[in-house]
């Protein structure tokens, strides 16, 4: 027989709960017992402070759109899916298998956009390219993809960092891993850009870390790997770029977006963890080139992006796992916290997020 653990250190309410199955169960056994007499069963409720709030109802899942999802390899293994097919899950699930990558070409961005636009690709080497989406294959959920740099020269180590649909409006803001920023309108990007045009000296800013699309009266949030932030208004940025944040040693910037006062950013860290920030709690410094604040504690923040209120939120994963969830299930925050589990994960990382607004 097992022996009996000691008790004496659990809730009481527990204990009355344990106590009160042992007598029953020694009644219907018909067998005395040396214990000590059970105190009279009680109805076991868990103490409030432990109780969790019911989630709301999981929304429904999307109806046929023409949006597709993009995921792709950092050496452009890629391919398109429409987003409906992809079904939600709540906050903190498994996720199912997207994209199947090769193990040493994992992951490395998500986007989204209509077959009938172009894409804006992004090297590590701040190099552009353009490549209509109908190009990429569809395929389901779950397959391999293609390679889409047939009519693209890549140098020596260059890779695909990031992407974006292209526009006729606005402007774009790169930010390099070492906190330069440039900010450029969107004529720059047009279809007469010259395939492979670098915007900036990555020898000399540092690599490319990410990109954004900026309406050209906003600010710039920058967020690094060690959850620090700066904000600042986009029109601090020098025509040929400058310095964005000054970094720590050992820190990188890891993610560029377009905010305001009312916006609130959905942070992302490698190991699965999530915050909304209102920007409400977050001041914006009188100029560019300044020491961060904390934003997220994480040492390992992957990503950013703004979300609004019943917005939803992609996560991927290294292993190519993908979960689509309600932002509103994270909790809006205007102070810096840990965040909340977003994606269950097991000898995995996340890599790469966006955030969708479902008409």
């Amino acid at each position: 027989m097992i022996p009996r653990p000691d008790l004496t250190h659990i809730p009481p309410a527990v204990r009355e709960y344990i106590e009160a199955l042992e007598a029953e169960v020694e009644r219907l056994g018909g067998k005395a017992s040396s214990r000590p007499k059970p105190r009279p069963a009680v109805n076991f409720t868990a103490p409030e402070e432990e109780e969790v709030p019911p989630l709301p109802p999981l929304a429904p899942d999307e109806p046929p759109t023409t949006v597709n999802l993009i995921s792709m390899t950092g050496n452009g293994l890629a391919k398109r899916t429409l987003r409906h097919l992809y079904g939600r899950q709540r906050r903190g699930g498994m996720g199912i298998f997207d994209l199947d990558a090769p193990a040493d070409d994992p992951v490395a961005l998500l986007t989204l956009a209509e077959s009938s636009q172009s894409l804006l690709l992004f090297t590590n080497l701040a190099r552009t390219f353009r490549l209509p989406v109908n190009l990429i294959p569809e395929e389901a959920v779950r397959a391999r993809g293609q390679l889409i740099t047939a009519k693209m020269t890549l140098q020596e180590g260059e890779h695909f960092v990031a992407a974006l649909p292209d526009e006729a409006r606005g402007a774009i803001a790169l930010v390099s891993q070492e906190g330069f920023v440039r900010y450029l309108r969107h004529h720059v990007f047009g279809e007469y850009m010259k395939p492979g045009a670098a915007m900036f000296d990555a020898r000399k800013c540092g690599e490319l870390a990410s990109v954004c699309r900026t309406p050209g009266d906003a600010e710039l949030l920058i967020v690094t790997r060690r959850g620090k932030g700066i904000r600042f208004s986009e029109k601090l940025v020098p025509p040929q770029g400058g310095p964005g944040i000054r970094l720590e040693t050992g820190d990188t910037a890891t993610a560029i977006v377009s905010v305001d006062e009312d916006s609130r950013v959905f942070l992302g860290d490698a190991e699965g963890r999530g915050t909304i920030r209102l920007m409400a709690g977050f001041a914006a410094n009188k100029a560019a080139g300044g020491g961060g604040k904390a934003i997220m504690n994480s040492d390992c923040l992957i990503s950013a992006a703004t979300v609004e209120e019943g917005g939803e939120i992609f996560l991927i994963s290294r292993l190519s796992k993908i979960i689509r969830f309600m932002a509103d299930e994270t909790p809006a925050k205007e102070s810096t916290v840990q965040g909340v589990n977003c994606m269950m994960l097991r000898s995995d990382e996340v890599r790469a997020l966006l955030t969708t607004v479902v008409v």
